[in-house]
């Protein structure tokens, strides 16, 4: 069995963009939803995000309502369009490559992130990575999206929580590893970052910055966008 776990958030630490911002900016380019109210109300949340005081139950109402407006069919046709317009040109060697390096050594990598699954499943596969934590849209018998949530967010204690539980299910724990990495540029994920024992602070905002300098934590630049 391995003896390492490799833990990555997604938004500003794999990629140079924010996945789920993107998405909707997406939705508003193609004339899926009303531009001005929707813009509006994204640019909002993501804000707030930047800031730090972003209540992630509000904005993932928002966002699965969002989802649940339309056919499942039509939404995966635009998310393809969206992997190949938005997120594929996004994808750096830089953040393949230390992806690359941890699956060559066994271990076992999962990216964990607040993003949606139906957002962040296909850009997990485009890494290469099997193992995907993210918050997961309710669906209907028929694959439809309902816009509920279906347990908590995946933020903040929620990546602890989340990423036990998909531990659980494999009997495995934190504890069942000698070396736990986890991936971050955010002090959102510091919950996370301190419960593993090799934080890194990938692409660091400035208050991740600080607090890992002051812990000894290694500071690492995948891309300077």
């Amino acid at each position: 069995m391995t003896k390492t776990l490799a833990l990555f958030d997604l938004d500003h630490t794999l990629l140079p963009i924010d996945s789920d911002y993107e998405w909707g900016q997406f939705l508003v380019r193609i004339g899926a939803v009303d531009k001005d109210r929707f813009e509006k109300r994204n640019a909002e949340f993501f804000a707030q995000y930047q800031a730090g005081t972003l209540d992630a139950a509000e904005y993932l109402a928002f966002a699965l309502g969002t989802l649940a407006q339309f056919p499942r069919t039509r939404l995966n046709h635009w998310r393809q369009q969206y992997m190949d317009e938005v997120i594929s040109p996004a994808i750096r060697p830089s953040a393949r490559n230390l992806i690359e390096s941890h699956i060559k050594n066994n271990d076992l990598v999962a990216i964990v992130t607040a993003t949606n699954k139906f957002v962040t499943e296909p850009i997990a596969k485009a890494f290469g990575v099997d193992h995907l934590i993210a918050a997961l849209p309710e669906e209907t018998d028929s694959g439809e999206f309902t816009g509920g949530l279906i347990g908590a967010p995946t933020s903040g204690e929620g990546k602890i929580a989340h990423t036990e539980n998909w531990l659980r299910q494999m009997n495995l724990s934190f504890d069942s590893f000698d070396d736990t990495y986890f991936y971050s540029d955010s002090d959102r994920d510091l919950p996370l970052l301190s419960k593993v024992n090799h934080p890194v602070a990938v692409n660091p905002n400035s208050r991740l910055t600080e607090y890992a300098r002051t812990q000894g934590w290694p500071l690492m630049h995948l891309f300077h966008d």
